[in-house]
C-alpha cells in the first residue's frame, strides 16, 4: 500500500513521463517537416518509449490500490535550432527524469516503500541508458558539425531505431 506521500510522488512522475512523451512527439514531427525522416523515426520510437514509461506507473498506482490523477500539461515546443539543438534538449531533458526518479527512489527509501523501490529500479536503469544514447548521439553531431553528407548518415543511422516493447509493461 503507498503511502498519501508516495502515491502524490508517483502521480507527478506519471504527468512528467506524459509531457516527455508529448514533447518527443513534437520533436518527431518537426524533424519530419524539416526533411529529416530518420531523426523523425528515432524521436517517434522515443515516444512510444515514454508512454510504456507511463503506463508503468498508471499500471503501478492502480496495483497498489491507488488511483491515477492526470494533471494539466504544458505545450512542449513546436521548432527546434538544429537536430544537435534537438538532442542537447533531449540529453537535459532526461537528465531532469533521471533527477526525478532518483528523488522518487529516496522518497521510497525514505517511506520503507521496499515494493515501489525494486518498481523503480527499472527506471533507474532505463535512465542511464536514455542518457548514454543521448550523449553518443551529440558526441556524432558535434563531429560532423555542418556537413550536409555527415548529417544524412546520422539520419539514415536514426532511420534504423525500431521499437521493442518491453516484455511486462505492468511490472
Amino acid at each position: 500500500m503507498l503511502s498519501k506521500k508516495m502515491a502524490t510522488a508517483l502521480n507527478n512522475q506519471l504527468n512528467t513521463e506524459l509531457f516527455s512523451a508529448h514533447l518527443y512527439l513534437s520533436m518527431s514531427s518537426y524533424a519530419n517537416s524539416i526533411g529529416l525522416k530518420g531523426a523523425a523515426n528515432w524521436f517517434m520510437v522515443q515516444y512510444q518509449e515514454e508512454m510504456i514509461h507511463f503506463m508503468k506507473f498508471y499500471n503501478y498506482i492502480n496495483s497498489q490500490g491507488e488511483h491515477v490523477t492526470l494533471g494539466p500539461l504544458d505545450a512542449p515546443p513546436s521548432e527546434f535550432p538544429s537536430l544537435l539543438g534537438m538532442f542537447e534538449q533531449t540529453l537535459q531533458h532526461e537528465m531532469f527524469i533521471t533527477r526525478s526518479i532518483n528523488e522518487l527512489t529516496e522518497l521510497a527509501v525514505g517511506e520503507k516503500d521496499h515494493a515501489t523501490q525494486i518498481f523503480l529500479q527499472w527506471f533507474v536503469t532505463e535512465q542511464v541508458e536514455e542518457e548514454e544514447n543521448d550523449r553518443e548521439l551529440i558526441g556524432k553531431l558535434k563531429l560532423i558539425g555542418d556537413n550536409g553528407y555527415g548529417l544524412l548518415m546520422i539520419d539514415n543511422e536514426l532511420g534504423t531505431r525500431v521499437f521493442t516493447p518491453p516484455a511486462d509493461t505492468n511490472a
